[in-house]
């Protein structure tokens, strides 16, 4: 590394609970391997961090885009790799295993594909026909570690993944308490940016693959490509997004920054923080949540009223995460008017910062969030509920998961999902920081408020609640008044819980 006077000062690691299980250390595309080169500094700085992590990791898991690659030269490609292997990554230990994916700067042909195999040949030959060496699995332990190739020369290219000797494979590992995959390309878009094939797996491709993994228990998709940090989940199943770890153009620049991401698996579940060059703990998450008591859940007045709820403790650090539960009956199909389940707001003129309700003929759930005024909200999509029926859905906000913490799910008895963001946001910071907005959202209600609605909710705060660990940053739930309006027709009720 060519940093100078870096701090050198140990960062402590999440370790397994109790003692059995594993961490590691995830990080990706440098785009380095040039001399000189800008990309050469900023990866210095990112592997300073790792240097620092007391103990260090168990093994590295890097996918994809070490270098900056994309050349018709086979000679100046092999240089690259080398400078990257033997000057950038010279300090880890060599008894650290490294276990990397195909990136579209490494992989983008059959050439380019060979020369891979041969820069890492201590990478298991053991995927798919024809992609030995491009796609494998490894077991550690209770640890099942399985490396997909979403850009292989022979299947289509880029945004194409094999999914066939996946199921295969996380057949034959039934036993294995811990699966993950690992792959460049992210399957969901993040930050608002998207484009299949290039910027995320084909969506029949995606589906195929997410089933599986959802099918067979894997804890988590490991990717990168998009060039930000970003974590969301889909069917119970966490897609964790890296890639920090040079490249100096992020996604955005505003609210981006490199970093790599510290892990850890135990029976209870995966921890990670995520580390900036300096050091700091910039985000952090335990996987599972856990599930609320019964008895933790507050009933809230129905209507426009003075606030129900406790005040979450703004001065703790850790993550917010708050969950509602809404039932009830939707309208009739073809009516189109927004339908609000609960809005949140303040005195000033603005928009209701947090607004939840159904949107459009298909009864769409969706979120609206509006830490800025007189900007743009920001909408999150959830599923459609169909129309003139019973319904009953949770919706939660986990303020620790960036935009993928806007969370649904059927019941307590189903895995949590991310809604769908639908425009560019990128933001890091707190989901819920601002004080809730003044007014409800313009589209009124199909009628007012049914009297005797009901919502019921419960507050926790700090990391402790949630299985997160404190940290350097946190979030600020500030809400100096809470209001909720339902009007979602009769029977209708809603539940909610804080923690």
């Amino acid at each position: 590394m060519t940093a100078a006077r870096a701090d050198t000062t140990p960062i402590p690691v999440l370790l397994p609970r109790a003692g059995a299980g594993h961490q590691f250390v995830l990080y990706a595309d440098a785009c380095s391997g040039v001399p000189g080169a800008p990309h050469e500094a900023t990866f210095a700085a990112v592997n300073a961090t790792v240097a620092r992590l007391r103990p260090q990791p168990e093994f590295i898991c890097f996918p994809g885009d070490e270098i900056q690659g994309l050349l018709a030269d086979d000679t100046a490609l092999r240089a690259q790799w080398h400078h990257w292997l033997a000057r950038e990554m010279s300090w880890l230990d060599p008894a650290i295993p490294r276990y990397h994916a195909t990136g579209n700067h490494t992989t983008y042909d059959a050439a380019s594909e060979a020369i891979f195999r041969e820069a890492l040949p201590h990478l298991p030959r053991n995927g798919p026909p024809g992609q030995e060496g491009l796609a494998y699995w490894t077991r550690r332990g209770d640890l099942l570690l399985i490396v997909v190739n979403t850009l292989w020369s022979g299947g289509g290219g880029e945004g194409r993944v094999e999914t066939d000797w996946l199921n295969r494979t996380l057949a034959a590992h039934a036993d294995a308490r811990h699966k993950l995959v690992m792959g460049h390309h992210p399957i969901f878009p993040v930050n608002g940016f998207a484009g299949a094939y290039q910027r995320e797996v084909a969506p029949a491709d995606g589906a195929a693959f997410w089933r599986i993994l959802a099918r067979h228990g894997v804890i988590a998709y490991l990717c990168s490509h998009m060039l930000a940090f970003d974590v969301q989940v889909h069917a119970g199943v966490l897609q964790i997004l890296t890639a920090g770890a040079g490249t100096a153009h992020l996604m955005p620049p505003e609210t981006e920054y490199l970093h790599c991401v510290q892990v850890a698996l135990d029976a209870a579940g995966l921890r990670y923080q995520t580390l900036d060059t300096a050091g700091a703990i910039r985000e952090w998450l335990g996987w599972p949540l856990p599930e609320p008591s019964p008895l933790a859940w507050q009933a809230l007045p129905q209507g426009a009223a003075a606030p129900a709820l406790s005040q979450p403790n703004d001065s703790a650090p850790g993550a917010q995460f708050v969950s509602w539960r809404f039932a009830g009956i939707t309208a009739p199909a073809g009516s189109g008017e927004a339908q609000t389940l609960l809005a949140g707001w303040d005195d000033g003129p603005g928009l209701a910062t947090l607004w939840i309700g159904l949107l459009g003929p298909e009864n769409r759930l969706g979120v609206l969030l509006s830490p800025q005024p007189g900007r743009s909200p920001h909408l999150w999509h959830g599923p459609p509920l169909d129309p003139d029926a019973p319904f009953a859905i949770e919706v939660a906000i986990h303020t620790g998961m960036g935009p993928g913490g806007i969370l649904w799910r059927r019941d307590e008895r189903s895995p949590w999902s991310s809604h769908d963001q639908r425009l560019i946001v990128g933001s890091r910071a707190p989901l819920l920081a601002a004080p809730l907005g003044a007014r409800p959202r313009p589209a009124r209600p199909r009628r007012s408020p049914i009297p005797g609605t009901t919502v019921a909710g419960v507050v926790a705060g700090g990391g402790a609640a949630v299985g997160i660990e404190p940290g350097a940053w946190h979030l600020l739930c500030t809400w100096r008044t809470w209001r909720c309006i339902l009007d979602l027709m009769r029977e209708d009720a809603c539940l909610v819980y804080f923690a």
